[in-house]
């Protein structure tokens, strides 16, 4: 099956996660996704086929090298991610095929005047001449990560139906929920058997990440004191204002006005009235120091504010909780190998690699901290996590001979 049928087959079946669910998967039609790439394997004759009662994913392509060829050669596994984001709905996705991209705007719906600028994202023009992809405006495409899930599919079809082509041990792994952070909650790396792995979740092609944020949810909960606003003259303390406060005391470090390796605080939540007033931040940092000072300055922020509220009833209480560390820690210098290897295996399908930060994670983070040393991957896709999200068709086929010539060229550093 080409990788392309694949993908949008793929892109067809509702995955959204969703956030704050205590459990895995967060959403029981993951396991939709989860079930055809079962199935899939099976036909196509993978080995020791199973999914995990958390909706896990795993297979096996066993090595066809001799003893002496399979010395210095490591069991590499893949893994990408079936969920898709909350930030847009994944129901009822229309994928819509551009062929021979020529620049300029493309409407993606023109009875709702969505139209994918090139002005807003002038980066389109690096797709001329190329297929794309792209939504009906109304949901999000789903590159992030079908088109991993895909690519990683249309390589194992390409080992199991050629035989003759060499490679060591390779194990597949789709998980759920990275979307909400709990991908590799249940994830048992010593069931999936890798060595070392990559995840294919990236975005445009030939980018290779080993270096991601660190990173915390912060939960504020503000407690006003609510009176008739008539008679609220040096009585009331009203939670929301309270909430205005909280932020202002933050550093001026938000998504919108960082980039590269600098951290933020970003406000993703706040609702609320007089009486109580809830906000939900994340924070992130790639440098462990200064993350650890901004979870600091978060804890501050309150400090400040309980102690100007004091002789009032009302109080601001503050949680944090880590969620994922960098994985440059557990790659350079000791696994650097994974990254010369994958820029050795873009260069030879005439693409120039490019290592850049991550902002944001993946499950390869956490995976990293489990015992597998796992970068990440293109996919070939842009603008993920909304209406505006597209695929480059011609860089998903591309990534499908990335992974094959990746896979049968590996060895141990």
């Amino acid at each position: 099956m080409d990788v392309l049928e694949r993908f949008i087959n793929y892109a067809k079946i509702d995955t959204q996660s969703k956030e704050e669910v205590d459990k895995v998967p967060s959403t029981e039609k993951q396991f939709n996704l989860a079930h055809l790439l079962e199935k899939e394997l099976r036909e196509m004759g993978a080995s020791d086929v199973r999914v995990s009662e958390h909706c896990y994913v795993f297979a096996r392509i066993p090595s066809n090298l001799s003893e002496e060829e399979g010395k210095n050669v490591p069991s590499l596994g893949f893994i990408a991610h079936m969920d898709t984001s909350p930030s847009a709905s994944g129901e009822n996705v229309k994928p819509r095929e551009i062929k021979n991209y020529q620049g300029g705007d493309i409407v993606l719906n023109k009875e709702k005047n969505i139209v994918l600028s090139e002005k807003t994202f002038p980066y389109l023009k690096d797709a001329v001449g190329s297929d794309l992809l792209v939504t009906d405006g109304t949901t999000l495409l789903g590159a992030d990560d079908k088109a991993g899930d895909a690519e990683i599919m249309a390589m194992a079809e390409y080992f199991l139906t050629h035989p003759e082509v060499k490679h060591g041990e390779i194990e597949l792994g789709f998980t759920p929920d990275e979307e909400v952070g709990m991908g590799p909650s249940f994830f048992d790396v010593a069931d999936f058997g890798a060595d070392v792995a990559y995840t294919v979740d990236g975005g445009t092609l030939g980018e290779i990440e080993y270096e991601n944020f660190n990173a915390a949810a912060g939960k504020v909960i503000i407690h006003g004191v609510n009176v008739h606003p008539g008679s609220a003259k040096d009585k009331m303390v009203n939670a929301s204002l309270v909430a205005m406060e909280f932020n202002a005391l933050l550093p001026d470090c938000t998504p919108s006005n960082t980039e590269g390796y600098e951290g933020f605080f970003h406000l993703c939540s706040v609702s609320g009235d007089e009486t109580l007033c809830k906000m939900s931040y994340i924070i992130r940092d790639h440098d462990r120091e200064k993350f650890e000072e901004k979870k600091e300055i978060f804890k501050e922020c309150a400090e400040t504010l309980n102690e100007k509220y004091r002789h009032t009833a009302a109080s601001v209480e503050v949680s944090l909780r880590d969620q994922y560390y960098n994985m440059k820690e557990k790659i350079d210098p000791e696994n650097m190998y994974l990254i010369d290897q994958a820029k050795e295996a873009f260069r030879k399908n005439g693409v120039e690699p490019k290592t850049v930060p991550i902002r944001g994670g993946t499950d390869g983070a956490q995976l990293s901290f489990k015992g597998l040393p796992c970068p990440n991957l293109s996919t070939g896709g842009e603008n993920y996590h909304g209406i505006y999200e597209y695929l480059n068709i011609d860089s998903m086929r591309k990534m499908v001979e990335v992974l094959i010539t990746l896979a049968s060229n590996i060895r141990q550093k």
